[in-house]
């Protein structure tokens, strides 16, 4: 079993010579109670040793977002992302990538930063990016649902809806944290061709799906797909994961 699972994980796909690239994403984390989007550090740990241990390299999001780019995609990688900001990425994530040197890029929307009682603080924040492990890029400026507010918005206020944003959040973290925001995860995996286009117009480069697979060369640069991560993948149900994945991008 573990000898199919490890031969499908590099399977070409999308293409003559293209590899697939795992993009997993976590949520929260608890040093001992699981939740639907909630995985134990203990997991967490557990899934970057068997990366380890079946010869993955870990890589960062942007070098990943580089190949995606140029359609020269890698063997054997796969890069981490955490959503939202939860206070714990902190507490009990950013211990583990420290000892293991694993680099993650963390998806915010900062009008819960130093703000909401389960958010993190920027100076956390300023923190992690000290280690030279931790990326940040946006996730919006709240996390909004778009198909709802589209429903009960007309079409001008939503596109300034939209608007606000993906901009504002832009423009806070980067005078927060001095970097640069050129990718965006979209909330609650909410994406269209309006939205895509504002993303762009924004000045987003790439975005990020909440599903469908691997990502791949060819594929649509503002949808990236990527692996929601419960705490109930370990072992050969996360190798069994990341497999299906890749053969659901071929398949594409």
């Amino acid at each position: 079993m573990f000898l199919r699972t490890i031969v499908c994980l590099v399977l070409l796909c999308g293409g003559m010579g293209a590899q697939a690239i795992p993009v997993l994403v976590y949520h929260r984390f608890d040093p001992s109670q699981a939740a639907p989007m909630t995985v134990r550090t203990s997991t967490f740990q557990s899934q970057i040793l068997w990366l380890q241990e079946h010869h993955y390299r870990i890589v960062p999001l942007h070098a990943v977002i580089g190949e995606l780019h140029n359609h020269s995609v890698g063997e054997k990688e796969v890069t981490i992302t955490v959503d939202d900001g939860h206070r714990s990425v902190f507490t009990e994530m950013f211990p583990v990538i420290v000892k293991y040197h694993i680099p993650v890029t963390l998806f915010i929307y900062p009008s819960a930063i130093s703000n909401a009682s389960y958010a993190l603080t920027w100076e956390q924040i300023k923190q992690m990016q000290a280690s030279g492990l931790v990326e940040v890029q946006s996730h919006t400026y709240w996390h909004p649902n778009f198909r709802r507010e589209r429903a009960r918005l007309s079409p001008a206020e939503y596109d300034a809806f939209v608007t606000m944003q993906l901009v504002r959040s832009k423009d806070v973290l980067q005078k927060r944290l001095g970097i640069k925001i050129d990718a965006l995860a979209w909330p609650c995996g909410i994406y269209d061709s309006s939205l895509e286009e504002a993303a762009r117009h924004a000045g987003y480069d790439t975005a990020f799906a909440f599903a469908g697979g691997s990502a791949h060369a060819g594929c649509d640069l503002l949808a990236i797909p990527r692996i929601p991560i419960s705490d109930s993948d370990t072992g050969s149900r996360f190798s069994l994961l990341l497999a299906d994945s890749q053969a659901k991008t071929k398949k594409e």
